[in-house]
């Protein structure tokens, strides 16, 4: 959901999660930021950027505040990101799943190894900062329960922009597998030869990696057994120099590992 398109539809979005609460359920509220200027995520990693994007992105300090006293006001609200004291966050969790809390402001700190079935809803703000697999990971804390889960992505990214392409393929399918291949589509195969993930530039001439899977198994099938009994290609001479002109020693490392 874009905000800056439907302002109507982002009432909403804070009218279901009152909603959610009145039936006795919790939410959480997911923002890219704890509240310093930085623009690093809680796990220390570069927030996902656009080109064109201006304001830095929503912190959960801040958005925490404006929601208790705003939209959200009267709900029991609470706050949970990855710099607070290893105590007060156990206490802050333990809160939540005792239902103390009706809403927790987090920052991606909830997106593995929470479990609270009572939450049935979480609306992530500034969805386009975060990558696919993370917002996979995000939704899956909801729904846990007996009880359907809600999952709202809110965005300024443009129509036709390549985050709401990243977003639209999260709306579209829950699973994991079918995701990393869309998120690979969208990212590009990068220098999938080396370590570097440009998503720019691709080492492959003849090949993608997604419209031609069939094709890369049934090579790596044929690859194995032949590499595995003649490591250095001693017998296939002709091969042995094919792979030296492609492969340089750091290459040849990084393909080692994968």
């Amino acid at each position: 959901m874009a905000a800056h398109e439907h302002p109507t539809h982002f009432t909403r979005v804070w009218e279901r999660i009152r909603e959610e609460v009145a039936a006795g359920h919790q939410a959480y509220v997911v923002c890219p930021r704890i509240g310093e200027a930085d623009e690093t995520s809680d796990d220390g990693s570069d927030l996902v950027s656009e080109p064109g994007q201006q304001r830095p992105p929503l912190a959960v300090v801040e958005v925490a505040a404006k929601l208790a006293e705003g939209p959200l006001k009267g709900l029991r609200v609470g706050v949970l990101h990855g710099r607070m004291a290893p105590d007060d966050k156990d206490a802050t969790m333990r809160a939540y799943a005792a239902h103390e809390l009706d809403v927790l402001v987090a920052t991606t700190v909830i997106e593995v190894g929470v479990n609270v079935p009572n939450a049935t809803a979480i609306v992530v703000m500034d969805a386009d900062r975060f990558g696919v697999s993370q917002l996979h990971q995000l939704r899956g804390r909801v729904g846990r329960g007996q009880w359907a889960g809600l999952c709202l992505l809110v965005t300024e990214s443009p129509e036709g922009s390549p985050a709401r392409e990243r977003l639209a393929a999260v709306a579209s399918t829950l699973d994991g597998f079918e995701l990393s291949k869309i998120d690979l589509a969208l990212r590009k195969e990068g220098d999938v030869l080396g370590a570097s993930q440009s998503g720019y530039r691709s080492s492959l001439r003849m090949l993608s990696v997604i419209e031609d899977e069939a094709v890369i198994r049934a090579a790596r099938d044929e690859a194995t057994p032949l590499v595995e009994a003649d490591p250095e290609l001693t017998r296939h001479p002709a091969l042995a120099a094919a792979v030296a002109g492609l492969l340089d020693t750091q290459r040849a490392e990084y393909l080692g590992k994968t």
